[in-house]
């Protein structure tokens, strides 16, 4: 389980809520936030994302990526537009930030 904020998550049960609401996830969205969760703390890069989250087989853009980002932003953040959890490392990729 991984609880931060107002939202608490639940990966063995794909469960995520938000202020006591469930919120919906995409299976991509879920493996994205699953990463960043087992790596939290540290910059994940977006070929990182791409190859455990999509697989080696699938070649999607790194656009995809920022999209499922801002899509969690958009799901879990207090303001999207600041984002304290789902830091952007510019040029490199992503990190979640636990203890803000």
């Amino acid at each position: 389980c991984l609880e931060f904020d107002d939202v608490s998550v639940d990966f063995k049960r794909f469960e995520v809520a938000k202020a006591g609401q469930a919120v919906k996830l995409s299976r991509k969205e879920f493996g994205v936030l699953q990463l960043l969760a087992a790596r939290a703390g540290f910059v994940v890069t977006r070929n990182d994302l791409l190859d455990e989250v999509w697989g080696h087989e699938s070649y999607p853009t790194t656009r995809t990526v920022d999209n499922h980002i801002a899509s969690l932003r958009a799901k879990l953040e207090e303001d999207s537009s600041k984002p304290r959890r789902l830091i952007t490392v510019h040029g490199v990729g992503y990190k979640l930030v636990l203890d803000t």
